[in-house]
């Protein structure tokens, strides 16, 4: 059961003969915009860095590349009213000593490029191949470093007809959840409709109590000792994030093969209290993998954690609207030694993942945000679980259809393990959530024994 993933098919292209054919800031549509600082969250202070998605569109004769790339304009132009922070830059508050985003409108970066190539030459779209780094505008050279948009958008188009829209965003204005907000948003624009979201952007919602009450221990947290909005422009991370001399491969569950987990899981000794779902079940056989095939000679006295994000905005009292725009997730964790794991039926390890979730409740998700207000700190674990399988951006529908395939741009680390959906997925929100692929870095010797034990369910 659970197989390597077998691609790509050809061997990976690694130029995408890409021209850069414009680059330009587009500013908010609103005239007499008020300039202001928005307040950021302690969440959204540990996030001041950029992350990249990358949505692959099929040609549509009705919708040409450039027609896509006006639209998309378009539409950014208008959403910077929506979003009043997507046109501003992040900014130090040098008496409070906090990261807050200045409304400036300074603008949105947008790039218009072509490829040489077409879709199909690129072939196999879920094998992360690092060429579609070339798809993506990191910085816009014009611009001085404090001048770094928040949102930088390149739309590329292929010679078959099809196109790339690659968005890279500072990590502090979205989340999973409220990014794939923004998209429906932008798709809607795109066509001529009104917002599919109206966004929450409060994000003093999230604000530390007063005075600040930590009420949990919180493991999950690393105390760095250094205050809060210190060293933000170079935080150290704490994991081991090397990439040298790491083999790569990415794994795929089918349908079936999540079935036959999530069986054996049921089956097996449980509490009854948690309840098994595909993500803590998956999450559990690759806790096992990875925490086993770690080189150590006392490996069995070891501790492992394993750490995944859980949105918070339905867990707080009172909740949060489901439309907030901004960082809604905190840090879950389950650890154990990796002896226990070792021995431990796979239902138990499921339940363990699972009472990492249940933990977040509104009094300890108003903790762990209060001990962002007193420490300065970053998730600490063996390695973190970044979940892309069922966040449904393949599902968003803009004028020219829906995404082929949407993936983030994979930088390859040991301490992280992503989880992508397939291309033929079904949509989000139907319960036909199709297979997973699970995508891992590490050293040879533990990608070997990683490889051999995924296997066994």
């Amino acid at each position: 059961m659970g197989a390597v993933y077998q691609g790509p098919q050809l061997p990976l292209i690694d130029d995408l003969m890409i021209t850069i054919q414009s680059s330009k800031l587009i500013f908010s549509g609103q005239e007499h915009l008020e300039r202001k600082s928005m307040f950021l969250s302690n969440i959204d202070q540990v996030l001041n860095f950029d992350v990249q998605t990358i949505h692959f569109f099929a040609a549509n004769p009705d919708f040409p590349p450039e027609t896509a790339a006006e639209k998309v304009a378009m539409a950014l132009q208008k959403l910077q009213v929506t979003y009043e922070f997507l046109s501003g830059r992040m900014k130090m508050n040098e008496e409070t000593g906090r990261l807050e985003f200045d409304c400036n409108n300074a603008g949105v970066g947008f790039v218009v490029a072509s490829s040489g190539r077409s879709l199909d030459e690129i072939g196999d779209l879920v094998y992360p191949n690092p060429a579609f780094e070339q798809l993506v505008t990191k910085t816009l050279e014009s611009l001085s470093p404090g001048s770094h948009p928040l949102c930088i958008v390149q739309m590329t188009s292929f010679k078959c007809g099809g196109f790339v829209m690659a968005v890279q965003t500072n990590h502090a204005t979205f989340d999973g959840l409220s990014f794939k907000h923004f998209l429906q948003n932008l798709g809607a624009i795109a066509g001529d409709k009104p917002l599919a979201v109206t966004p929450s952007n409060d994000r003093e919602l999230l604000a530390a109590r007063s005075p600040p009450r930590v009420t949990f221990p919180h493991p999950e947290l690393l105390n760095l000792n250094t205050a809060l909005g210190q060293e933000a422009q170079s935080s150290p991370n704490v994991f081991d994030n090397s990439t040298s001399d790491l083999d790569f491969k990415a794994f795929h569950l089918s349908p079936d093969d999540l079935s036959d987990l999530k069986a054996k899981a049921n089956a097996g000794p449980t509490s009854g209290k948690a309840r098994i779902t595909g993500f803590n079940v998956v999450s559990a056989h690759i806790w096992r993998c990875k925490a086993l095939s770690f080189d150590s000679e006392d490996n069995q006295q070891r501790y492992s954690t394993l750490l995944y994000a859980v949105d918070i905005r339905r867990r707080l009292s009172p909740p949060l609207p489901a439309e907030f725009a901004g960082n809604a997730v905190l840090t879950a964790y389950a650890t154990a030694k990796c002896g226990d794991i070792e021995d431990a039926p796979l239902s138990r390890l499921a339940e363990m993942v699972a009472e990492g979730g249940a933990r977040m409740t509104d009094e300890y998700a108003r903790s762990a945000i209060d001990w962002g207000e007193l420490n300065k700190g970053f998730p600490n674990g063996e390695f973190l679980i970044s979940s892309w399988w069922r966040l449904g951006f393949n599902e968003v529908e803009y004028p020219w259809g829906k995404p082929k395939y949407s993936c983030p741009l994979v930088y390859r680390r040991k301490d992280i393990i992503l989880l992508f959906p397939d291309i033929e997925d079904g949509s989000a929100d139907s319960g036909n959530a199709g297979g997973v692929n699970v995508l891992v870095a590490l050293p040879h010797k533990e990608m070997v024994k990683f490889e051999s034990l995924f296997y066994k369910f």
